[in-house]
């Protein structure tokens, strides 16, 4: 029986994939010969079904824009996943689709290494499966937090400069300004942000957004998505291998 195990990326359009680089140097680093990590670029969600066929297939990633569709596809969610509503990594396990949300966990370890205790309340912009996550890591904390999204109360139309300043953490959770659209910026009123903000733009390609230089000429600490990426990932692999033991 081939004991090779196969990993993966699922989304749409995927043309750069930190995880594919970040879990092959992590096959060579523990010498593991037997495993692989390939990118699913599906049209549809519905093209999961032929995935979930693939023998070997221990389980996969999830980016945009599929990360609550998913849900429909799969047998169990983790309690993190039903609380959020959206996954980002998938375990296989005697033909057992669990889904997991290991975003939360990456956004809450970037957050608690950068905040400061006058840094209590968020902004959250964007209302995709990263934002859903981030907001459930920013409760969990007891951070109160507003969404601003296009259809939201506060929009990107009617946000103003004294709710900005109000909310010293700001999130960028959209993909307003990903590679290879890095001119894009979202409309924002940044005369709000001051040096007491801390900003974190989970975008991590390119390394610094419009969305970041912006905020950083107005004295703000900025952060982008790559450490919540490296720590989302981490946790992805403890699933994988932590349950076959």
């Amino acid at each position: 029986m081939d004991s090779h195990k196969k990993l993966g990326l699922i989304g749409r359009n995927i043309s750069y994939s930190f995880s594919k680089k970040f879990f092959e140097n992590k096959f060579q680093k523990l010498m593991l010969k037997d495993f692989s990590y390939d990118i699913f670029d599906l049209k549809e969600i519905n093209e999961v079904e032929d995935l979930f066929s693939k023998p070997g297939l221990l389980g996969f990633n999830v980016t945009i824009p599929y990360k609550e569709k998913i849900i429909d596809y799969l047998d169990e969610l983790s309690e993190e996943a039903q609380k959020i509503g959206a996954v980002n990594c998938v375990l296989i396990q005697n033909g057992k689709k669990t889904g997991y949300n290991t975003d939360a966990v990456g956004f809450e370890k970037t957050l608690l290494l950068h905040r400061k205790p006058h840094q209590n309340s968020a902004l959250i912009l964007g209302n995709g499966g990263a934002a859903k996550a981030v907001k459930y890591a920013l409760d969990k904390n007891g951070i109160p937090s507003k969404t601003i999204s296009r259809n939201s109360e506060i929009n990107f139309k009617n946000l103003d400069k004294e709710t900005v300043e109000n909310h010293k953490i700001i999130v960028q959770c959209t993909p307003v300004g990903t590679f290879p659209n890095v001119d894009d910026c979202l409309d924002f009123p940044f005369n709000g942000i001051t040096k007491d903000h801390l900003i974190i733009d989970l975008i991590y390609n390119p390394n610094y957004t419009q969305f970041i230089i912006k905020a950083s000429e107005k004295g703000a600490k900025t952060v982008n998505g790559y450490y919540m990426l490296e720590q989302q990932a981490e946790k992805a692999w403890e699933i994988w291998n932590f349950q076959k033991k």
